[in-house]
């Protein structure tokens, strides 16, 4: 059977040559060109806790990164800034009006009705029975309220890679949501941690997909395996790329699949058919399945995550777009309702721009 994927090794970009070599029939590997590398820590095939100390690492990077994650949500605290105004002369026989207009704050900045009315509620019952005496006592109540919602139902907001190499990170969801980009920006992240990545180019419809992709490949100085023919099967190319991920001491293999509607059955059942076929070559992959969602649709995006959900079993969110939107709260609403964790959130346009998600410096930054 003719081989579906081609592997394409992209240097540096101090290197502009790239090296295209075939997936062979009988088994041989290439050899791979190595560049010197200056992680924080090494890693080798037998140390399983990499994965553990490379999510570490990614988080304490997040907390970092404040600064970031503050003013790629300013859209949604400035909704939210009115919060601040109606606390500061706040009095007990105000309580009704301004819980009133800090619903209606909520609302706008897409919290939700449900999630909205727990949280007012909440406040009402704790003011009326003496237990907030003040604006600042108040407030703070609402950031902690806010931040259980977040922390309750979705601990792990860490990635997840398991203790066996290659692990595998399925990127999945609906066309324009940043799929690409939010793959290019994570290998960047990871790559920089340390971390063998392998990419894999499973967008077999978007024709300039596999374009993008290497393009992201060679700026990140990852290596990555694409489809020889235009109609080959996206699940076809990813088992292609796990197989030289594993043969090749990779740490990671990011799998890039195509954009597609949440109500288009066909093209939802062939997530479920990339799914099997990495789990055959590295028994219990993916390890991640990560859902990439447009954070300017602001609630319209539950419909979509509980059909990707109910299909593959997705593990985590990536959030993008959200410094372009006031509508910051529907992040509260995808947890609360769903149960999945967000992982990522992107707050902007540049390579570092993806932030890992901690729940205390989002609270934080829409209720500055």
């Amino acid at each position: 059977m003719a081989s579906l994927a081609h592997l394409s090794l992209v240097p540096k970009l101090s290197q502009p040559r790239h090296l295209f070599y075939p997936i062979p029939q009988n088994g041989y590997s290439p050899p791979t060109k190595t560049r010197p590398a200056t992680p924080r820590f090494k890693c080798s095939a037998g140390q399983t806790g990499f994965f553990t100390r490379l999510g570490r690492l990614i988080k304490e990077k997040a907390k970092s990164d404040v600064e970031k994650i503050f003013s790629g949500f300013s859209k949604t605290r400035d909704n939210l800034a009115v919060i601040d105004e109606l606390l500061l002369y706040w009095n007990l026989a105000d309580t009704d009006r301004v819980l009133d207009e800090l619903e209606e704050a909520l609302l706008v900045s897409d919290f939700g009705p449900r999630i909205t009315i727990k949280i007012v509620e909440s406040l009402r019952e704790d003011i009326l029975g003496g237990k907030l005496k003040s604006g600042s006592e108040i407030k703070d109540a609402l950031k902690k309220s806010v931040l259980n919602l977040l922390t309750n139902k979705a601990k792990k907001t860490e990635l997840q890679l398991g203790y066996k190499k290659p692990a595998v990170v399925v990127i999945v969801g609906v066309n324009g949501g940043g799929k690409t980009t939010s793959l290019g920006k994570l290998a960047y992240r990871l790559k920089n941690e340390g971390a063998k990545i392998l990419m894999a180019a499973g967008d077999t419809f978007r024709a300039a997909a596999s374009d993008q992709l290497e393009i992201w490949a060679e700026r990140t100085g990852c290596e990555i395996v694409v489809a020889e023919k235009d109609n080959a099967k996206a699940s076809s190319v990813l088992s292609q790329a796990v197989k030289r991920g594993k043969e090749q001491g990779f740490d990671i293999v990011l799998c890039d699949t195509s954009g597609r509607l949440h109500t288009n059955y066909s093209l939802m059942e062939e997530l479920i058919a990339c799914k099997k076929a990495v789990g055959k070559v590295v028994p219990g992959a993916p390890n991640e399945i990560l859902l990439v969602l447009d954070g300017t649709t602001g609630l319209n995006m539950l419909p979509q995550a509980r059909e990707f959900n109910e299909v593959v079993g997705i593990t985590g969110l990536i959030l993008t777009k959200l410094d372009g939107s006031a509508r910051g709260g529907c992040v509260v609403s995808v947890v609360d309702e769903l149960g999945i964790p967000v992982k990522f959130v992107g707050v902007g346009e540049g390579v570092e721009d993806l932030q890992p998600f901690d729940a205390e410096a989002f609270v934080n930054a829409i209720f500055s």
